[in-house]
């Protein structure tokens, strides 16, 4: 029946049967309903109009991949946050600048005009190394003497030979040293890896002594931490893609590197707060993310994709007067509701099965 045909109750009752249904979806929605099979509907009085009565708007019913996501506020910064501490005693003669970055054999701080170096090396440098000693941070040293040209015939192993004491001779040698052949750690400090100075908890002049907090650094890649209600834990799995949307435009891609197990609690009411959980993301391709340091961005997190199965607008699920929900299918100047099963809700569409419906048929929605 033509739209003009139809009467005025008719179509504000057709109207109040989608306002229902919307009401029953949001309440789903809100409850994590991601993957919902059967589900009863509400019923009202304005259902028990004219089957035939045509929709305010249609859709189609597509096939496609669809996935479950939800985007999420998050903060632009830098991987692997660490501390380090003064070795030697003495007066602090020089840091590096914040922003900077410090790779092997650079300098991390100087006391009494002596710099103390970056080596990598996952063992702290808790000791004097000599002629002798053996070890996990024997081993590391001799890594690094022969990255650095130092001891091409050592063999990387944990025992401190004589030739290590001549590398490190050499070493001492070329960075106005005293060779003495005995590296300590008020000449060396072990780190992972290339380091970014974060912050200074000293400032030059100070008066510092072992255990003494002087830099917060990072790693040199970039990373974007989020926090999400921990009822959405699920979402951020490790290995999970995202989508992060960077300031001023563009986006980069990335995936999920690690997830806190520790639930923190955020919010400004001490009586009101909400439990969150923290990830970080990692980027495919750390050159995209250029902004500045802590800037503000969005993530956009994707959950479980679902390949090739059949959508409808989540708009176009109505309840059912005997339970459940259906959509109002559209032909020949009719329409008719079907029965149908709702699988995951994403990107504003809901995975339907049953009706025995195709790609293509026309779906009653609301009138936008």
């Amino acid at each position: 029946m033509p739209d003009e045909e139809l009467r005025p109750a008719a179509l504000r009752s057709r109207k109040k049967k989608y306002l229902v249904s919307a009401l029953v979806i949001v309440a789903l929605l809100a409850g994590g309903g991601a993957a919902i099979g059967s589900v009863t509907g509400r019923q009202d009085a304005g259902q028990q109009q004219r089957k035939e009565a045509l929709p305010p708007g249609t859709d189609t019913v597509k096939r496609q991949d669809l996935s479950s996501s939800t985007q999420v506020d998050g903060t632009l910064g830098y991987a692997k946050e660490r501390k380090i501490n003064g070795a030697a005693t003495g007066t602090l003669t020089w840091l590096p600048d914040t922003g900077s970055t410090v790779e092997r054999d650079g300098a991390l701080y100087e006391v009494d005009g002596r710099k103390v170096r970056l080596m990598y090396g996952g063992k702290p440098m808790y000791r004097a190394l000599k002629q002798g000693d053996e070890g996990d941070d024997v081993k590391q040293l001799k890594e690094n003497l022969r990255a650095l040209g130092y001891g091409a015939a050592l063999a990387v192993d944990e025992e401190f030979t004589a030739g290590t004491t001549d590398a490190v001779k050499r070493w001492q040698k070329d960075h106005g040293l005293k060779q003495t052949g005995t590296a300590g750690p008020d000449q060396l400090s072990f780190q992972p890896g290339a380091v970014r100075i974060n912050k200074k908890h000293a400032a030059v002049g100070d008066q510092v002594s072992p255990g003494r907090p002087l830099l917060t650094t990072t790693g040199s890649a970039r990373e974007v931490q989020i926090k999400l209600d921990v009822s959405q834990a699920g979402l951020a799995k490790v290995g999970t893609k995202a989508t992060v949307n960077l300031p001023g435009g563009g986006t980069a891609q990335g995936k999920v590197a690690s997830v806190d197990r520790t639930v923190t609690e955020e919010g400004s009411d001490p009586q009101n707060k909400t439990p969150k959980i923290t990830a970080r993301i990692t980027f495919e391709d750390p050159g995209k993310a250029t902004a500045f340091d802590q800037s503000p961005v969005t993530v956009d997190v994707v959950g479980e994709v679902r390949k090739d199965v059949l959508t409808v607008p989540v708009t176009a699920l109505l309840a059912l007067p005997g339970g459940g929900f259906g959509i109002q299918v559209v032909e020949g100047g009719k329409a008719h509701d079907v029965p149908v099963q709702l699988g995951m809700f994403g990107q504003g569409r809901v995975e339907i099965t049953g009706g025995g419906l195709k790609p293509g048929r026309k779906v009653g929605v609301p009138k936008e």
